[in-house]
């Protein structure tokens, strides 16, 4: 057995519990419809995120594999228009497949992220290039997302356009640079890095989220299907749930859409004091991963199609609590099975994060 494995068991258990149980309160009499429109950007309000990843914020962890990430999200009216945006060109995109023509009638909801995020191997002590481990990596990206709320039939369709540069030396810098403070060992790999010297790339991300089950005593369960094509590509399916004392809508948090550092953070504007746990189990069948497989420029390690595995399983797990004064924290532990076959580099993956945001209304 692995390392990771009693751990996604622990994470598959969880979600199973909770999905076979109820838990701490009820939700309110409130319906969903009506708290959808008072926390998207339809109404006056908007919200901020910042969430932050790390392996060390997992007990035992090392630095390694997916080893950080950093993103600041902005919700509302206002990400539209923000610098950068990709909302126009996720607009034409959604045209072609018709995405709105797939929901009757829907509240529709917008946001931008900005953020970046790196992969290194296990030894980062290293200069030279380790061909048995997994490369470093990092990417700085922007991302618009648009999502679209039926409330006749419980279904959400959200999709992402984001646009990135892998390559280039911020990730591993801004690396360097927080090693430094706490007196942690240096990276010295970063030349190393897939695409060293920047390259663009891009992905378009485009799911299907459904509510399974709600019960007054505040257990919810949904599931989703989602698909992307880019720098990742890949399908998966996935379980979730979440339980407690729960006053936002259930489309309003989605962990299960985040992608390494790359967040679904919340969208909307309600203020409410609520509490809440919430776990879940994702399998995906991935095509290709840029940062294992390097993109069009020649990278010192990179891996073939059938070098990696393209079966993935993902779980999570997190606790949630929200002020009346619009601040919300989040803790949580997110893992993965192996993305390599052999080498070094075939362990599986765990990292933590933390969660900040702001609500406006």
């Amino acid at each position: 057995m692995k390392q990771f494995l009693p751990t996604l068991q622990m994470l598959v258990g969880v979600v199973l519990l909770l999905s076979a149980g109820t838990a701490f309160a009820g939700i309110t009499d409130e319906t969903l419809t009506e708290r959808i429109k008072k926390s998207t950007p339809a109404g006056s309000g908007s919200s901020w995120a910042l969430a932050i990843d790390n392996d060390i914020l997992v007990p035992g962890s090392r630095d390694q594999d997916y080893t950080y990430g950093i993103n600041f999200t902005l919700a509302g009216n206002q990400a539209v228009n923000q610098w950068a945006s990709l909302h126009k060109p996720l607009g034409w995109i959604d045209n072609l497949i018709d995405l709105d023509g797939r929901i009757d009638q829907g509240i529709e909801a917008s946001k931008i992220e900005y953020g970046l995020f790196g992969f290194t191997p296990e030894d980062i002590s290293q200069t030279a290039v380790q061909l048995d481990d997994r490369p470093y990596a990092g990417l700085v990206y922007v991302s618009s997302s648009r999502e679209i709320y039926d409330s006749r039939h419980e279904v959400s369709w959200q999709s992402t356009l984001t646009l990135g540069i892998i390559g280039l030396s911020l990730v591993g810098d801004l690396q360097e640079s927080i090693h430094s403070v706490f007196d942690n060992d240096k990276p010295m790999g970063w030349d190393n890095q897939i695409s060293n010297g920047g390259e663009p790339t891009a992905r378009y991300n485009i799911s299907r989220q459904s509510l399974l089950s709600k019960s007054g005593s505040g257990l919810e369960v949904k599931s989703t299907l989602q698909g992307s094509v880019g720098y990742i590509t890949e399908a998966s399916w996935s379980l979730s749930t979440r339980a407690g004392k729960i006053r936002t809508p259930w489309v309003s948090f989605n962990p299960e859409l985040t992608s390494y550092g790359e967040k679904s953070n919340p969208i909307g504007s309600v203020k409410v004091s609520e509490q809440y746990v919430w776990a879940g189990i994702s399998f995906k069948l991935r095509a290709y991963n840029v940062f294992l497989q390097g993109q069009f420029k020649d990278s010192a390690v990179s891996y073939s199609s059938d070098e990696v595995n393209h079966a993935i399983v993902e779980a999570w797990m997190g606790y949630t609590i929200g002020l009346r004064n619009g601040y919300s924290f989040t803790y949580s532990i997110r893992g993965h099975s192996s993305e390599l076959k052999q080498g070094n580099g075939d362990r599986n993956v765990i990292w933590g994060g933390l969660l900040l945001v702001k609500r406006f209304g």
